[in-house]
């Protein structure tokens, strides 16, 4: 009788974490006390910290009774349930805080609870739960994968725009090209178009107050210069990285449209196969002497 129970309760704790529908009702409570918490509501933080540690010891169970279930090996052959447990393992440390009493007095838990930040990333799991979201990163891995070397290609020509922007403007605007690092940051700003025309404005006014000012050709070859970065790297560099890796999507979707279509023209052959031999069955008579044998 005792057997009978237990497993009954084994096969219910089962069924609710094997529940996809149970677990992302569990995300969606947890992403709404971590909002909550973000307000510093005193009077609310600790009853919250208590909530949304007790949804994380859930998430606990589930990686218990979902590896139980399926085996660590298949469990973790899943990139979610990989993502999935090391949110676990970075969880862990902050509920030590409320499991130990007085654990305060032995060691510092002040680190401990720098752990919390990393629930945020439980939003994430909510991907998982939309729909061709495995294909969906499939093709953007591949058009990554495809389009790498043009990326580096982009970036490195940020990077000599950057040391070029560094000799030119390095005194006149240490803020902005004071040195490459700060350059490079500049230069991209100027490369992702937005706000691109901020960049020499501010060069222009900073140059002006540390009492090196740029004539009017001076401005009007700055204002040049940086049109013609904007539109090497803001349009054209770009435009390059964006249809290339928009191509590689689409080819990929477009590989497994066919991948369908020929599925789908070997099961239109075999019916057409199948139809012939039913057919010369009919015409001559097997069909009717099968019958007669088998009666």
């Amino acid at each position: 009788m005792n057997q009978e129970v237990s497993h009954k309760s084994n096969s219910f704790i089962k069924n609710i974490f094997l529940n996809d529908r149970i677990i992302l009702m569990l995300i969606s409570v947890n992403a709404i006390i971590i909002f909550f918490q973000a307000f510093k509501a005193d009077n609310y933080d600790q009853v919250l910290s208590y909530v949304d540690d007790a949804l994380t010891f859930l998430f606990i169970i589930e990686m218990i009774v979902k590896s139980s279930h399926y085996g660590w090996k298949e469990y973790l052959r899943s990139g979610w349930n990989k993502f999935d447990t090391v949110l676990i393992l970075l969880s862990i440390p902050s509920l030590v805080v409320h499991l130990i009493p007085n654990i305060d007095v032995y060691v510092n838990v002040s680190y401990l609870l720098v752990f919390r930040v990393f629930r945020v990333f439980k939003f994430f799991r909510f991907v998982q739960f939309f729909p061709q979201v495995e294909h969906i990163f499939r093709s953007a891995q591949k058009a990554l994968s495809a389009s790498f070397m043009v990326l580096v290609g982009f970036f490195v020509v940020i990077f000599i725009m950057a040391i070029l922007c560094t000799f030119f403007f390095q005194d006149a605007s240490p803020n902005l090209f004071g040195d490459p690092l700060t350059a490079y940051y500049s230069t991209f700003q100027v490369f992702t178009v937005e706000g691109w025309n901020a960049i020499p404005d501010a060069l222009i006014k900073e140059a002006a107050a540390n009492s090196r000012p740029f004539s009017e050709l001076g401005i009007f070859f700055i204002r040049m210069f940086f049109i013609g970065l904007f539109i090497v790297g803001g349009i054209f560099g770009l435009s390059i990285v964006n249809s290339i890796f928009v191509d590689a999507m689409i080819s990929d979707h477009d590989e497994t449209e066919k991948q369908f279509e020929d599925v789908e023209k070997k099961l239109n052959s075999m019916e057409e196969k199948m139809d012939k031999m039913l057919s010369i069955i009919e015409k001559n008579g097997l069909g009717d002497q099968l019958n007669n044998n088998k009666s």
